[in-house]
């Protein structure tokens, strides 16, 4: 099928299913142990998985932990490389995702979207730069209660039409295409227990971006780390120059964080930050959790230093007391993997082209699953999914964005099989 064909397509399905898919609940829990970190997200993957397989697609299946496998097979006689789409179902703990309504404004005018649960919930046209590329486009918001779930839902829905058109259109020739449903992306755990043997995949996508027509080849490098300060308690009723609250110690600690750098607050482009997540704890014992960022691997060293500087300078002051501080991996910038591999952008960027955007390569003041998939082994951009606002409940999509998205996915397994 040639690249006016792919284009004309016109019979989408991406924004019935979106809508549908938006009202499971599938927010993730940081703090539980479990894979997945919540039940309800199976109930999401039991439902991709019975309409894989009503497509035709005949090993759709999820496993115990929730990862939904599938395969298209090739139709082509060509030896062509095996890619993967990979999409998560969990939504952020940021913001509820129970009881998703989804509503469509047609015909977008460029006016404020004030959502009818929460009338203080407004989505200005002066502070979202990119509703300037939606007149007329059809924008789905939730009602201003919960988030909507665009992040990361449409890209299923994307991936999930994309099949559906890959099936219909046996004239659209591709190699074996994998399919891949993760749980728990947003607490940084999406690929965890991913089977790559059973994916088998040489190379893959996460459609898993914002703004129509992007594609992210470089992510944060990313650690966590955890503060444990061990206090000294002692009743309240005879604590005069005995008692070290470890609770206070903690808070001077934030306190004495740079505020006019390395903070999420005065930070942007490719600059790092140190960002406390969650403080707990007792007179006795507190715990800080924090997650460090920057794109250069290299630079997270001289922010923890940084970090544990602060927190020595602090507890000195309070002799009696200590502090432990321990730092773990958690994901580091693709660009390293993927520079490695240049055809797969150029078929990313083309694809977009193709489907008639201007392409435009970015990098992520984030991760995504493709970050950690990369150092797996399994070479992972990310391709827009067009929603915005992500993590809240001003969060929207644009239906139009969401089928041009569909259109870069067929260009993309079509493309592979040209190339």
């Amino acid at each position: 099928m040639s690249k006016f064909e792919i284009n004309n397509i016109s019979d989408f399905s991406v924004s019935e299913r979106f809508q549908r898919y938006v009202q499971i609940d599938t927010q993730s829990d940081a703090s539980s142990p479990t894979c997945p970190s919540t039940e309800k997200q199976k109930n999401l993957g039991n439902l991709l998985v019975e309409e894989l397989l009503a497509l035709g697609i005949s090993d759709a299946a999820m496993d115990e932990n929730g990862y939904v496998y599938a395969t298209i097979p090739s139709n082509s006689t060509k030896k062509v490389p095996t890619i993967c789409f990979c999409s998560h179902m969990d939504t952020s703990p940021d913001s509820s995702g129970k009881d998703v309504k989804p509503l469509v404004h047609h015909d977008y005018q460029g006016q404020d979207l004030v959502l009818p649960d929460d009338n203080s919930i407004i989505i200005k046209y002066s502070e979202h730069p990119d509703l300037a590329n939606q007149i007329g486009h059809n924008i789905i918001t939730a009602s201003g209660t919960t988030l909507l779930g665009a992040d990361d839902k449409a890209g299923i829905a994307e991936i999930m039409d994309a099949a559906r058109l890959l099936m219909k259109h046996p004239e659209i020739k591709h190699g074996d295409i994998k399919i891949l449903f993760t749980p728990d992306e947003e607490i940084g755990r999406g690929v965890d227990k991913a089977d790559l043997k059973r994916l088998a995949a040489d190379y893959a996508y996460t459609m898993d971006g914002e703004k129509a027509g992007t594609i992210e080849d470089e992510t944060f490098s990313a650690d966590g780390a955890t503060l444990t300060i061990h206090g000294v308690s002692v009743h309240p009723g005879f604590a005069k120059g005995k008692m070290q609250s470890a609770i206070k110690i903690a808070s001077a600690i934030i306190e004495a964080l740079p505020q006019d750098r390395l903070s999420p607050e005065s930070t942007n482009k490719k600059d790092g930050f140190v960002h406390p997540t969650n403080i707990s704890g007792t007179v006795e014992k507190a715990e800080i959790h924090f997650i460090i960022r920057d794109h250069l691997t290299v630079n997270l060293v001289k922010h923890e230093s940084e970090l544990e500087a602060i927190a020595k300078s602090v507890v000195a002051q309070y002799p009696n007391s200590s502090y432990t501080f321990e730092v773990k991996e958690q994901y580091r910038n693709m660009k390293e993997i993927l520079d490695q591999y240049p055809q797969i952008m150029e078929i990313g960027i083309e694809a977009i082209t193709r489907a008639g955007m201007k392409a435009e390569r970015r990098s992520i003041r984030g991760g995504t699953d493709g970050s950690r998939l990369s150092f797996m082994g399994l070479p992972c951009p990310n391709i827009f999914a067009g929603g915005h606002a992500f993590h809240g409940k001003q969060e929207w999509v644009s239906e139009q964005d969401m089928q041009k998205a569909v259109l870069t996915i067929l260009h993309v397994a079509s493309l592979w099989e040209e190339k």
